[in-house]
Formats: structure tokens, C-alpha cells, sequence
């Protein structure tokens, strides 16, 4: 079974989140702690490179964490857009 403490500890490790901001992006829904996938780890590959791109955003434009978040978000947004209009171009 999962150790959620550690698995906890582990992510927290791996992106620089700060504890308290964890429990920040947890109650805004922003990330998702699985912890119902048996043997896996709570988070993903994924989990922990948005993670680690909201830590590196605050810390260069010293933004709130929310602030962050908006702007991950926005950036992942913009990428998805970006992969759809090269999708529609090769198909001229």
C-alpha cells in the first residue's frame, strides 16, 4: 500500500514545493494527490513537471501562488492552441 506521507515528501523533494504551498494548489484543485492507485506513486511525471514549472514561475517574477497557477495554466492553454493550429496548417 502507498505511504502518502512519504510519497508527499517525495514530490515535495522533486519540485521544490514548499509544504504549505502544497496544501495551496491541493485545496484550489489545481493538482491532485491520487491516492487510491494501490502501488503507484499519488502523483505523476506530469504532477511533478507542472509542479516544478509553478515553483520556478513564483520564484523568478516573486509571485503568490495563485498567481502562479494562473500562469501555468495559461501556458499549457496556449501550447494546446499552438498544437492545433499546426495540426489545421499540415492539413492545407
Amino acid at each position: 500500500m502507498v505511504d502518502i506521507m512519504k510519497d508527499m515528501e517525495e514530490f515535495l523533494e522533486l519540485t521544490g514545493l514548499s509544504q504549505e504551498h502544497f496544501q495551496d494548489v491541493l485545496a484550489l484543485g489545481w493538482l491532485e494527490f491520487n491516492t487510491e492507485n494501490g502501488d503507484e506513486p499519488a502523483y505523476t511525471d506530469s504532477d511533478i513537471y507542472k509542479a516544478r514549472k509553478l515553483v520556478r514561475i513564483c520564484t523568478d517574477f516573486e509571485l503568490p501562488i495563485v498567481g502562479g497557477t494562473i500562469i501555468v495554466d495559461l501556458l499549457e492553454r496556449i501550447a494546446l492552441l499552438e498544437e492545433r493550429v499546426k495540426v489545421l496548417q499540415e492539413g492545407r
